[in-house]
């Protein structure tokens, strides 16, 4: 066989491959020796392939070659970048799942400080909660001479529970606290400001006007209460009554002698 019919051979060969044919069928219909017929494919046959009818007549291989040209068009051009493309996106993807994993993790580091500061708060605050009512059930009996009061919680989780006011002077069983007077309303808060107050003294306390809304009685009993502490405390009380004067160890007063003209005066008393 001479070099140009070998090579009319394998050109053959090759149309009849990309028509489907194996190198079987090819090798038995162009009769070429085994030498030249050593080919290889390069992947094995899909289902869909397998499954097309084997061309007989030269039309029919014809078509199958024009079909395939088609599908081979039809891809577009080759991609020459496409692995440095997929390495890249590999990477991306890896750095943003590590990324996604430390944020993960941080979530939950997250969480769990949190339940651990909502139990530290709950515990503190149920502790500082029960001195605060212990304070304000003796200060409310102090100041009315009598009575009764409390301080509720009403709900499940104390940091998020409402606190409930109780107070009931001697002689009355008022349902709410707006059923008390002016002056017993300001006396209640003086009670509970003192008992909040008691839980942790501080060496100052400044009171501006608390004793406005109280009468001579009730400022007496709040005055009494004030020389109960002032031995642990130094009050400084802005007021303008005569009794809670009364006790004051030193007075500092504003006076006008001409008017337009201000003047400080102060007065030690012991």
């Amino acid at each position: 066989m001479s070099r140009r019919a070998a090579f009319a051979g394998l050109v053959g060969v090759s149309a009849l491959l990309a028509a489907g044919t194996s190198a079987t069928d090819a090798k038995s219909t162009m009769m070429l020796p085994a030498s030249c017929v050593g080919i290889t494919l390069a992947r094995p046959m899909t289902a869909s392939e397998a499954a097309l009818p084997t061309p007989v007549t030269r039309e029919e291989r014809r078509e199958r070659l024009r079909l395939t040209q088609e599908k081979l068009r039809s891809l577009g051009p080759v991609n020459l970048l496409a692995m440095q493309d997929y390495e890249e996106r590999r990477q991306r993807l890896s750095f943003l799942a590590t990324q996604r994993k430390d944020l993960d993790e941080a979530r939950l580091s997250l969480l769990e400080a949190i339940e651990k500061i909502n139990l530290t708060a709950a515990e503190l605050f149920h502790k500082t909660f029960e001195q605060v009512n212990e304070n304000f059930q003796r200060v409310f009996k102090t100041l009315f001479e009598g009575g009764e009061a409390a301080l509720t919680l009403s709900g499940e989780d104390p940091l998020e529970a409402e606190i409930d006011i109780l107070a009931r002077p001697r002689g009355k069983k008022p349902q709410s606290l707006t059923l008390l007077s002016g002056g017993e309303k300001a006396l209640t808060a003086i009670a509970l400001l003192f008992a909040i107050y008691l839980v942790k003294p501080s060496p100052f306390c400044i009171l501006d006007e608390v004793d406005a809304p109280l009468d001579d009685a009730n400022i007496g009993r709040f005055v009494r209460m004030l020389e109960g502490l002032k031995e642990q405390t130094q009050f400084v009380l802005i007021t303008h009554s005569r009794k809670t004067m009364e006790i004051a160890d030193q007075l500092y007063g504003v006076t006008m002698e001409e008017p337009g003209v201000s003047k400080l005066v102060s007065v030690r008393l012991s």
